[in-house]
């Protein structure tokens, strides 16, 4: 078993809960699981919409200029044992500045989308954070625990409440105008 520092945190913070040392009281405690609500909050999904549509026609825009590039291989194994010297030369050199012009937009393209992902999820977690923190303090929770916790009974177990908040914060919320779709980078040279 793998003890991570976050589980470790995980285990002091309930530790210190359930000795009473801060309080004669009873702390009141509830788990979250975090990638059930990522997985099915609509922000979630309303992020994964709107990656899709800024970077689906540029994804497009590659397949279409890869497929383009196999015909061009294609063609010239064909005809290549008629091509002269020096046709053969000029078109080997044009279909292998061609293949690492097409692996560069291939990467930036991967690096842009990574990117923008991040900042999705970030965005995401940020409100998946703050919904669950408002739920807490609404209910009057003292701890609310997420990764780490190796078991807990459903009676603790606040996710489908947190989502529900988020789902009514989407639904109640106006209807955000879809990412305009980037304009692809101008070449570099």
């Amino acid at each position: 078993m793998r003890i991570t520092p976050k589980s470790l945190f995980a285990l002091a913070l309930a530790a210190l809960a359930l000795t009473g040392a801060t309080s004669a009281q009873a702390q009141k405690i509830a788990v979250v699981d975090n990638q059930r609500i990522i997985g099915e909050s609509p922000q979630y999904r309303t992020s994964v919409q709107a990656l899709e549509a800024e970077f689906g026609p540029r994804q497009k825009q590659l397949e279409a200029q890869k497929k383009d590039f196999d015909a061009r291989v294609a063609k010239f194994q064909r005809d290549q044992p008629t091509m002269a010297d020096g046709e053969r030369t000029k078109t080997e050199r044009d279909l292998r500045d061609a293949q690492l012009n097409l692996e560069r937009r291939g990467k930036e393209f991967q690096e842009d989308v990574q990117m923008r992902q991040n900042e999705e999820l970030q965005r995401v977690q940020k409100a998946i954070f703050e919904a669950v923190r408002a739920y807490a303090k609404e209910k009057g929770f003292d701890i609310v625990l997420a990764s780490g916790v190796i078991y807990n009974s459903e009676s603790v177990d606040i996710t489908a409440q947190v989502l529900a908040n988020l789902q009514a914060k989407a639904a109640s919320a106006p209807a955000a105008p879809a990412a305009a779709p980037a304009a692809p980078p101008a070449p570099k040279k």
